[in-house]
């Protein structure tokens, strides 16, 4: 434990953590004070944490801090002298009475049917806030149900009046693959395009029949690294896309009663249909794109692969057409940490039902991958000491490991910090590095945020906390459609 003099003891506790999935946590400490620290088990008592003044509310201080689960104990430092919070769970411990909690991993989210997902998204007076360790005892916005239910019909109509046709560009290339490609040529592809998926052409069918995705290539490194796996590096040379799909259903038990795989359907637009059923076929398949496909004959043959449409796009559209006129939706000008919107760090004893957890630069990237596959989550944030962002780890990053034939070598040795650097020396025009991890603010309106996602090549942001950058949060494309479409 620090002496009252507060000399962090900083490099204590750090070397344990380097490969460790880290689950934020939100402290706070409502009783006041000109400085405030917080230390606890979770760095080894060995660093004073500086806890921030939440602004116009002078007895409120908060930190977020990056914890390994297991039972942790915890202190305040409040002026030099050593506090506990007597409204937190506490107990007699090594260092006096400590505060304590538990960090539990939090379990993959459940796919919910669409009328819960309404239930979740009404805003009344008795919303449950995701932030509501920044928010005890803050005013909040407030909003009504009509209010809330007049916007989204609003941004509805607009969506059901424009059609994907008005998405394509003037000029551009869009990129297929044959079912017949081998999985190693495909994967360079994608690589050498700078895309994270493509869709899937089969000759024999005469159709298109799929995508391939980042989270495919994930799927496979991770086989690859199985020693029970019937799948070798050397058979990556000749083993087809198709063969790929074939397995992944076997994988899955996605097979008939004969034992052959079940085809999925691709979910696919057409160039007259409307914004609204695109956005809505883009949450269901749970992709980044859906592919805008054409055909001048009634039973679908010869058809065209005209665009690859995104959220980002249509978001786009919303932003362009409301920037002028947001005052007439009062939603675009909610803070985003009063509306129920994306990700947010849980407090102590408060459970999270949507995973979120951080790395660090020097974990093991065999850690970055089964976390985006088991958590089902698309991306992680990379954190320093300090649990400050410096990056985020994306399935999108995984086609980087194509340059030199990375994805050969042993993913337990290679780091976090090395694959981020292959991305980072194979930019493409389509998505750098500062269009990839972009953050905001809790206090950032709805209707910036969404000007911020508009934008090519950014996908989600990184909620912070001002001033030290630690991760508050994460807000998504299919966050804020979540929300507006309710």
């Amino acid at each position: 434990m620090f002496a009252s003099d507060m000399n962090p003891v900083r490099d204590a506790g750090r070397a344990t953590t380097a490969g460790t999935v880290l689950f934020p946590i939100q402290f706070t400490w409502p009783h006041g004070g000109r400085s405030v620290f917080i230390s606890g088990s979770f760095n080894r008592w060995g660093e004073l944490v500086p806890m921030s003044q939440v602004e116009g509310f002078p007895n409120l201080f908060q930190a977020v801090c990056a914890v390994s689960h297991g039972c942790h104990e915890f202190k305040f430092l409040v002026d030099g002298e050593w506090r506990h919070d007597e409204r937190q769970p506490h107990k007699n411990g090594e260092y006096g009475i400590v505060n304590t909690f538990d960090a539990q991993p939090a379990q993959a989210p459940q796919v919910q049917q669409r009328s819960d997902v309404q239930n979740n998204m009404d805003v009344d007076p008795g919303l449950v806030h995701r932030i509501s360790a920044v928010t005890l005892n803050q005013a909040m916005p407030r909003i009504s149900e009509e209010d809330v239910q007049a916007c989204r019909y609003r941004i509805s109509v607009f969506l059901a009046s424009h059609t994907a046709y008005e998405l394509l560009p003037e000029s551009g290339k869009v990129v297929a693959l044959d079912v017949d490609l081998p999985v190693k040529q495909a994967f360079h592809i994608l690589s050498e395009q700078g895309i994270a998926l493509a869709p899937l052409w089969d000759f024999s069918k005469g159709k298109f029949v799929g995508v391939l995705s980042a989270l495919d290539f994930i799927l496979i490194l991770r086989e690859l690294g199985n020693h029970g796996s019937n799948l070798t590096e050397e058979e990556l040379e000749t083993h087809t896309i198709s063969a790929w799909k074939a397995g992944k259903a076997y994988m899955n038990r996605q097979v008939d009663r004969h034992g052959r795989p079940i085809p999925k359907p691709l979910f696919h637009a057409g160039p007259c249909d409307n914004l609204k059923d695109v956005a809505f076929k883009i949450l269901q398949t749970g992709v980044a794109i859906v592919p805008v496909i054409h055909s001048s004959s009634e039973d679908g043959s010869f058809p065209q692969l005209l665009h690859l449409a995104s959220l980002s796009e249509i978001l786009k559209c919303l932003c362009r057409y409301f920037k002028h006129c947001s005052g007439s939706l009062p939603i675009l000008q909610l803070p985003i940490y009063s509306i129920p919107l994306g990700t947010w760090v849980p407090r102590i004893g408060e459970s999270s039902s949507r995973p979120f957890a951080m790395l660090r630069p020097t974990a093991p990237l065999s850690s970055a991958l089964n976390m985006l596959v088991q958590a089902q989550v698309s991306s992680i944030p990379i954190v320093d000491d300090n649990d400050s962002l410096l990056d985020i780890y994306s399935r999108s990053d995984i086609t980087a490991l194509a340059k030199g034939r990375a994805y050969t070598h042993n993913l337990n040795e290679m780091t976090v910090y090395q694959a981020l650097q292959l991305g980072q020396d194979s930019n493409t025009p389509y998505e750098t590095r500062s269009q990839r991890c972009q953050m905001c603010l809790r206090t950032d309106t709805l209707l910036k945020v969404m000007e911020q996602l508009a934008n090519p090549g950014v996908r989600r942001l990184v909620i912070v906390e001002a001033g030290s950058n630690r991760v508050e949060g994460i807000v998504s494309l299919t966050d804020v459609f979540r929300f507006l479409l309710g």
